[in-house]
This record gives C-alpha cells, structure tokens and sequence, in this order.
C-alpha cells in the first residue's frame, strides 16, 4: 500500500478491501495485490492494482455571524447593543468585530463614517475591547442611518456591505450652522 501511513482494515483474503483513510485527505491511495505461488514461474506470479483519490476536508463552516442591526436608533440604544457585543467578544477573544455604518438618504455628510468610528470608540473607550479587534466599514447609504454589527470568527469570510439606496439618489440634510458663544 502506498503512502506508507495507509493502512489495510479489512478485507484480506477478499475480492474488496476496506483501508482507512484518516489523515490522507488530498492524496491517492494505491493498493498493490501481488499472487505468487513461490515456485519462481512468472506464470504463476500475478499482480493488480488499483487505486483511488481521498478528496480534500472541505473547510470547517464557521461563518460570520450579524450579532444586530441598529436602524435610526439613539445613541443610548446604540450603546445598549455595542455593550452586548462587547461581551460576546470578551467571551470569545479569537473573533473580530464589523462594523458597518450605512448614512440614510437624507442623513448628513459623512454620517456613516461618525456612526463608525462613535461606535469603535465606544467599544474601545468604554468597553476595553482592543482596537485590532473592531473593523469599520462605510456601507454607503440605505433609507435610514443603519449600523449593522457582526461577529467574524478567525478565519471565517468577512460579511460585505449591503447599500440599498444608490449615491445619486442621497440628498442630504444641510449641515448645521455653528452657534457662536458670545464673550462677555
């Protein structure tokens, strides 16, 4: 049998033979039947083989996960759900966390980069979870401010942003203006 770590659990003596395959994924297994009567005539010496492929373990399933979605919520609500992933990622210190901020079709400019980077400070400030952790997406722009958290595990595909308004179709509301403060 070849490779040499294959090994024959069943069969001998038999027309099939049942080898164990653990720890050769990816590999061919040949198994050589050699018949010899021991005289030493070639006529009485046979020899088959045959041999067959172990397929590759396919990769452990460990998706990203959407922990929770926040849509034209408050700031305290906000903080409400960012403490909750916090925990989870305390409890599980090999996951990361995607944060991704989508700015509403009438939000302000530059409202999904703030609702990022509010909550990564947040996370980081008040709930000690380590920056290289927290990843931060611009998701683009759906109807309503939206943040959406996930959970990804080492290894697993990141999850990827899901705008449903498209750039030109965003008005924004006008910024602000800026209140003095009077001296005096």
């Amino acid at each position: 049998m070849s490779p040499g770590n294959s090994k024959l659990l069943s069969g001998s003596g038999t027309p099939t033979i049942t080898v164990d395959s653990t720890g050769l994924a990816g590999q061919r297994i040949t198994a050589t039947l050699v018949v010899d009567d021991g005289s030493g005539d070639p006529i009485c010496r046979q020899v088959s083989q045959a041999t067959t492929y172990v397929p590759p373990t396919p990769p452990r399933e460990n998706p990203s996960r959407q922990f929770d979605v926040c849509c034209s919520c408050s700031f305290d609500d906000q903080k409400a759900r960012l403490d909750n992933l916090a925990v989870d990622l305390q409890n599980d210190p090999s996951t990361t966390t995607y944060v991704i901020a989508y700015g509403g079709r009438t939000s302000r400019i530059g409202q999904a980069d703030l609702l990022g980077s509010r909550a990564r400070d947040y996370l980081v400030t008040q709930r000690g979870i380590d920056q290289s952790r927290i990843v931060v997406l611009n998701g683009g722009f759906r109807e309503e401010d939206c943040v959406e958290l996930w959970i990804v595990p080492s290894g697993a595909t990141p999850p990827q942003p899901t705008p449903t308004v498209q750039p030109g179709d965003v008005r924004p509301a006008p910024t602000a203006p800026r209140r003095r403060r009077g001296r005096g």
